[in-house]
């Protein structure tokens, strides 16, 4: 299988650089960072070891990349007006592209900008983030769930699967619809509210009202996968995310990391979309649509 990675950053990187110390033949493309990585390779401090990967098959343009069986797309989703024209070069007519993004409705509208070609979504739960040119660091986590949107060929989600796995990396098939809303209900509590109350994930669980605030929360997103007729999330599953971050290192999420770094937040997928969804079929989500017009206008403010 030949692997193309879209987005060599905190996510595209870590699991890319997996698959290609694992012996896969990954083709990565890099924008800033290209010429860093071309001469110095890709560096992982992870927490599961760290490593380096000398000679790294580098890009600085998708039109020089190979044609690819799958695609992983690590792009943040404000990028994704450039996928179609990313993406063409290196697909042939059996590629599975998996948009391993945050948000709602990602696949929905790479579908209808590219009619015919095969999708899946990635699910990461990761805390990882990009902390220099070529340099990726991974705190904790890192299993990734796989859930095929369009792709008629279960064997290439299968193979993308078997591959990862053999990287050291936990992976396993689930149901689409019923992945993205789960994904949904830690990052539409945690991503906001950090940039917010500019703070961590674990001084929002470590205050009571707080804690209660991302509960109510999270609730609101079960609230609204189950007025879409998704089932699989729960209220258990929501106390489950809380005690998996209670336990997990002190993080800031990509939209905290965005929202400091002074780069547009994603606002549109994470929060716009879903809570439009959500309404489409009468179930209201009144704190999260709040928390999405206080982040409008704190990255009009920034």
């Amino acid at each position: 299988m030949k692997y193309g990675i879209i987005g060599t950053g905190a996510i595209g990187g870590y699991y890319g650089a997996k698959l290609a110390r694992a012996g896969h033949d990954v083709h990565f493309l890099l924008h800033t960072d290209y010429d860093h990585v071309l001469s110095s390779g890709l560096r992982i401090d992870s927490c599961d070891g760290d490593f380096r990967l000398e000679r790294v098959c580098a890009y600085a343009s998708s039109a020089d990349m190979p044609q690819c069986d799958i695609v992983l797309v690590g792009l943040k989703s404000v990028n994704n007006r450039l996928l179609p024209d990313l993406l063409r070069p290196v697909l042939h007519s059996r590629t599975l592209v998996v948009l391993i993004q945050n948000g709602i409705g990602l696949e929905a509208d790479l579908q209808a900008a590219m009619p015919g070609v095969w999708l899946a979504a990635g699910l990461a739960f990761i805390c990882s983030a990009k902390v220099g040119p070529g340099h990726i660091a991974h705190q904790c986590y890192g299993n990734i769930n796989i859930g095929n949107y369009s792709c008629p060929d279960a064997s290439l989600v299968d193979a993308l699967i078997a591959d990862l796995k053999d990287a050291g990396v936990g992976a396993a098939a689930v149901e689409y619809d019923e992945a993205r809303w789960r994904k949904a209900v830690w990052n539409m509590p945690f991503n906001g509210l950090t940039v917010a109350l500019d703070t961590r994930t674990d001084r929002l669980l470590e205050c009571p009202s707080t804690l209660v605030l991302v509960k109510e929360m999270m609730m609101e997103v079960v609230g609204a996968a189950r007025a879409l007729g998704v089932s699989g999330v729960t209220e258990a599953f929501a106390d489950k995310m809380i005690r998996n971050t209670m336990a997990m290192t002190p993080y800031s999420p990509s939209m905290k990391l965005d929202y400091d770094n002074h780069r547009p937040m994603e606002i549109d997928y994470l929060y716009t979309r879903p809570i439009a969804e959500a309404r489409r079929v009468g179930f209201d989500m009144p704190r999260l649509s709040m928390l999405e017009a206080a982040l409008r206008f704190k990255e009009l403010a920034h």
